[in-house]
């Protein structure tokens, strides 16, 4: 056996034959302060200890102190009612403590039995019961997540092992609290019982076995026993603290005073409203000035210091914070988030927040939503997050567009005014400020509230700023979704699409074409407004025509004829086709002209030739739009690709069509040609 087992096992038996053989009077007086100083120890070490598992002896430490005071009551009350004497120490805390007074004394006792019985052992014996059901409730739980984190590799075999063995340890330490517990109630309950039979027994010892009068009997056993009971119950009661303590130290994880301190300093303005509080009751007639006013005075004055404190905290944090951010915006790598630049941008003045921000009413974030939400239904992109920002350098009233940090649309806006369009294009007939509309150029009028519903009556299209700007901001986007559909968007799309028609995806990427190649053929669509929402279809085409060529242009043109259903229906709707088509010698020059190299096919025209030919173009279609006719050009589908390169620098929103990409039933009336004379 070691060492400690010897002590511990001699502390046992001495403390069973103290229940048999009488110490003497020194000796006791020298267990009782022991007792005390054990209890006191255990009760600083429960309040000092990080978490429950660090006092795992608690339990055990609780039966055997128990059964100490109860050895020790036993061989108290042996002198008590021989001898009538049983040391220095239990007849001082008898004169002492009580002054002498067995009626003060006794009830003392009692008070000090009600609350240990009736408040802490009880409270505690609570807390102990449910941490342990608590406890072993959760252990299934607890045993999975370490699992878990085995499986994952986030712990090693050893400390999955170590947390098991924790586990398991707290189980047990609240399984063992919930009956150690008991121990103290029961206590409790025997030190009222022994009180009651040491003030009978020493009354009837008294006047029966040494002839003494019934008030000096009273007086000399009720003293002694209420004396024995006071250094008896203080520790017991120090004792329960500490298992109160124990159980429910599972909310901390620190010191107690450390933790008080902490949270009770934690709020400094709560401090001075309590200070505040206590001077309100100083001053009130009746109550005593100087307790209430010195407790508001220090409360006031710790609150203020505090304050400071935390304010000085503040500040030395945020100094911190500064010198950190600039020590990294110095580092050479930081220098690499200067270079994002965002996809899409709208910066405006200072009169137009009002219509970005939702406190003030503001509609503008609902509406970006829902563009990103039309763009994905009219074309089939994901439209990336489209950043909001004011700018101090416009104008009050002015926004910019941005795509991809470089400026494409801008117009200025008048908030607190309404845009009307006569929808026949006729002349407006209100008094109102001329402008164009931003979105399609059309001639507009910005009119006052007051002359909003007059407008109405008149036929004339009505709308609010927000409308202007976002309807702007739609058609900007879909003019330029060819630039904000690149290679890491169409990914997104292959991968979404996958989930759907693996098969397909896997089949043709990267088998067949790259992501690179299909990004420039969808890319290619959008430069000419078609939507590529129909990703099967286009992906089928480009896999049935990739084993005979890689030029995109030309994969183009098969998707192109493919979706013929939709360029049809997008654009010829009535199925009725007002077009400008092209000289046979037009046709054939371009034909002969087509060359191939290893980028792909081009036209190798005289530029004079082009010249002259976006000329004729030009001139026709201004006639055909001066008699009120928006044309499509229809070309044979060898050449419509390289037509479409050389007039779409000049007026590109005229669509290019080839007689392929139109459904048969979609009547063809010519309304002009495209000639070299």
């Amino acid at each position: 056996m070691q060492l400690g087992d010897i002590v511990m096992a001699v502390i046992a038996i001495g403390i069973v034959i103290m229940m048999i053989i009488p110490p003497p009077s020194f000796l006791l007086d020298f267990l009782l302060t022991f007792n005390i100083t054990l209890a006191l120890v255990i009760l600083l070490i429960s309040m000092n200890m990080e978490k429950p598992l660090d006092f795992s002896i608690f339990p055990s430490l609780l039966l055997i102190t128990t059964l100490l005071r109860l050895s020790l009551n036993i061989s108290s009350t042996r002198l008590i009612l021989i001898n009538g004497y049983a040391g220095k120490v239990i007849e001082s805390f008898g004169n002492f403590v009580v002054k002498g007074n067995p009626l003060v004394g006794f009830i003392i006792f009692i008070i000090i039995e009600i609350i240990q019985f009736m408040v802490i052992t009880k409270g505690a014996e609570r807390v102990a019961e449910v941490a342990a059901r608590f406890t072993l409730d959760a252990m299934p739980g607890k045993q999975m997540s370490i699992d878990a984190d085995l499986n994952a590799g986030v712990i090693s075999e050893s400390e999955a092992r170590s947390r098991r063995q924790e586990i398991q340890r707290e189980a047990d330490f609240y399984g063992a609290m919930d009956g150690a517990s008991k121990f103290v109630k029961g206590d409790a309950i025997a030190g009222i019982i022994i009180t009651v039979i040491n003030i009978i027994g020493g009354f009837i010892t008294g006047m029966v076995f040494q002839g003494l009068e019934f008030t000096e009997a009273l007086n000399r056993y009720t003293l002694l026993t209420v004396g024995d009971g006071l250094i008896s119950q203080i520790p017991a009661l120090l004792i329960s603290t500490a298992t109160g303590i124990v159980v429910t130290k599972s909310a901390s994880s620190g010191h107690l005073g450390k933790d008080i301190i902490k949270q009770f300093t934690a709020y400094p303005k709560l401090l001075l409203l309590s200070s505040a509080a206590l001077g309100l009751f100083a001053i009130v007639p009746g109550l005593p000035f100087v307790p209430f006013m010195v407790l508001a005075g220090t409360l006031g004055y710790a609150g203020m210091s505090l304050q400071k404190a935390s304010d000085r905290e503040k500040q030395k944090i945020e100094q911190l914070q500064k010198e950190k951010e600039l020590d990294e915006m110095k580092k050479p790598e930081n220098i690499y988030s200067l270079l994002q630049v965002d996809p899409i941008e709208v910066e405006f003045g200072y009169n137009i927040i009002p219509l970005a921000d939702a406190n003030q009413g503001g509609d503008l974030l609902d509406r970006v939503v829902m563009i990103r939400r039309q763009c994905a239904l009219d074309l089939g992109i994901v439209v990336p997050m489209i950043r909001l920002r004011d700018n101090i350098q416009l104008k009050p009233n002015e926004y910019v567009i941005k795509i991809k940090g470089v400026e494409v649309a801008r117009y200025e806006l008048r908030t607190d005014s309404y845009m009307i369009m006569n929808p026949t294009g006729g002349p407006i007939e209100i008094d109102g400020i001329e402008t164009r509309e931003p979105a399609f150029g059309l001639p507009a009028m910005w009119i006052s509230d007051d002359k909003k519903e007059i407008a109405e009556m008149k036929g004339y299209t009505v709308v609010d700023a927000s409308s202007v700007l976002a309807t702007h901001l739609t058609e900007v986007v879909k003019q330029n979704a060819h630039e904000l559909l690149g290679r890491q968007e169409v990914k997104n799309l292959l991968d979404n699409l996958k989930e759907q028609y693996p098969a397909l995806v896997e089949d043709i990427v990267p088998k067949m074409l790259t992501i690179g190649e299909i990004q420039k053929v969808l890319s290619n669509l959008l430069r000419e407004n078609i939507p590529i929402r129909d990703l099967v279809t286009i992906l089928e085409t480009l896999g049935d025509y990739a084993a005979l060529t890689r030029d995109t242009d030309m994969l183009t043109e098969y998707v192109r004829q493919r979706l013929k259903k939709v360029i049809t229906e997008r654009f010829i709707p009535s199925k009725i086709a007002q077009v400008i088509t092209l000289d046979s010698q037009i046709e054939d020059m371009i034909l002969d002209s087509i060359r191939q190299n290893e980028h792909g096919s081009y036209v190798a025209l005289d530029p004079v030739m082009i010249q002259k030919i976006r000329n004729s173009f030009i001139k026709t279609v201004n006639d055909l739009h001066a008699k009120g006719i928006s044309p499509i050009i229809l070309t044979s589908p060898m050449i419509r690709i390289y037509f479409k390169k050389i007039i779409e620098d000049y007026i590109s929103f005229v669509p290019v069509l080839s007689y392929n990409e139109l459904e048969p039933e979609v009547e063809v009336q010519s309304v002009g040609m495209v000639t070299l004379k």
